[in-house]
């Protein structure tokens, strides 16, 4: 496929350029940085398409990363170099030097780094090719699980119903154990009683039997 495939990258904040990387010449740098001072500030990712050439660009958290590539390559090669060299220039600059670096200051520190990256990924497609579809099937999910998220939020009265409910079924099932507990000792308490009464008549006829036994020994003895 060739380097040649992706030509032309930067790096800006706002639309300060603070690295750039060209394979060679040309007005597509004019036209990038044109682009670039019309793109809106939201995070996004855009698209245009010039003169058998596409101006890629990776808006996010006030930095647009660009590269711009012929347009037979298409659109994955390009957004994947983009994700990649946001994460390194990220990685490497975030929060610190990159919120002060003046215009094309970081060409010599990153500049390689820029290069480097567009020849792996023209060198690399199938590789790249996995990785996207690794990321939109992440995205797909991601989707889904947004999706039942809002349904549930959505049905959020529904949800607190269930929890009332819950906590009523907890309620009513303490409330039975403790009926069941006073109920347990009322029925042991009874069936004390009972016992205590059988054994009552038991004593009271074994000496009723042991009195008469007793009282006929006497009866003979005289």
């Amino acid at each position: 496929m060739g380097c040649r495939s992706l030509i032309y990258s930067f790096v800006a904040r706002g639309t300060a350029v603070l690295v750039e990387y060209a394979e060679f010449g040309g007005n597509f740098t004019g036209i990038a940085s044109q682009c670039l001072q019309n793109l809106p500030p939201t995070s996004n990712k855009f698209t245009y398409t010039c003169d058998g050439h596409t101006f890629n660009y990776l808006v996010d958290n006030g930095f647009t990363y660009c590269v711009v590539a012929v347009e037979s390559i298409g659109r994955q090669i390009p957004m994947a170099f983009l994700e990649r060299i946001k994460d390194e220039f990220t990685n490497r600059y975030g929060g610190g030097k990159a919120a002060t670096a003046v215009v094309l200051s970081l060409n010599r520190e990153f500049g390689p780094k820029l290069k480097e990256q567009m020849q792996y990924c023209v060198d690399h497609p199938e590789e790249i090719s996995k990785l996207a579809k690794v990321k939109a099937q992440v995205s797909d999910v991601k989707g889904v699980m947004m999706e039942y998220i809002e349904k549930v939020l959505d049905r959020g009265e529904k949800v607190e119903l269930l929890v009332d409910k819950a906590e009523n079924l907890r309620s009513q099932a303490q409330d039975f154990r403790q009926q069941a507990t006073q109920m347990r000792r009322k029925m042991w308490l009874q069936s004390m009683k009972v016992k205590l009464i059988v054994f009552g008549i038991i004593v009271a006829l074994i000496l009723i039997i042991v009195l008469s036994i007793c009282g006929g020994f006497m009866c003979g003895g005289k």
